[in-house]
């Protein structure tokens, strides 16, 4: 496997944009609120119950390649490509455009994450990568048909 260096910066990046929409989905399932509001708790749930599963084995990813994985607020803060909130969002609508918006930037980095994968070499990670792909496509149809 060649450039490894460069899928674990990938990684660690995609881990880092994860953990942000992780604490997103759990920041909104706390304080969603609204005629919608038995489904959207349950949906955020389940959203950053993926996260929480997917930031594990990005960061086990990271290690396997050789690295040290992020994993400060500060480091995620400065990796991310995933805008955080500085407040709560008026209504649930907007939870859930913020949240369409954050898995599409999501989708978009592990196609990015992928091809350095290819690149190198590294099926494992382009395996993983394809999985994170799957889940945030899902997430984005799911919350694009909800505001509607």
């Amino acid at each position: 496997m060649q450039n490894v260096d460069a899928v674990a910066q990938a990684l660690s990046g995609f881990l880092a944009s994860t953990y942000t929409l992780y604490q997103k989905s759990l920041f909104y399932h706390w304080n969603v609120t609204g005629e919608n509001f038995v489904g959207l708790h349950s949906l955020f749930e389940q959203h950053y119950e993926e996260l929480h599963k997917a930031g594990d084995a990005l960061a086990e990813r990271i290690r396997a390649l050789g690295h040290f994985a992020p994993g400060t607020l500060g480091e995620f803060c400065a990796l991310t490509q995933v805008e955080e909130d500085k407040k709560l969002p008026s209504d649930a609508r907007q939870m859930i455009m913020n949240l369409l918006e954050s898995h599409e930037i999501c989708s978009q980095e592990a196609r990015l994450v992928l091809k350095a994968a290819e690149d190198a070499e590294d099926d494992v990670t382009a395996d993983l990568m394809i999985e994170r792909m799957a889940f945030h496509d899902k997430a984005a149809w799911m919350l694009r048909a909800l505001s509607k």
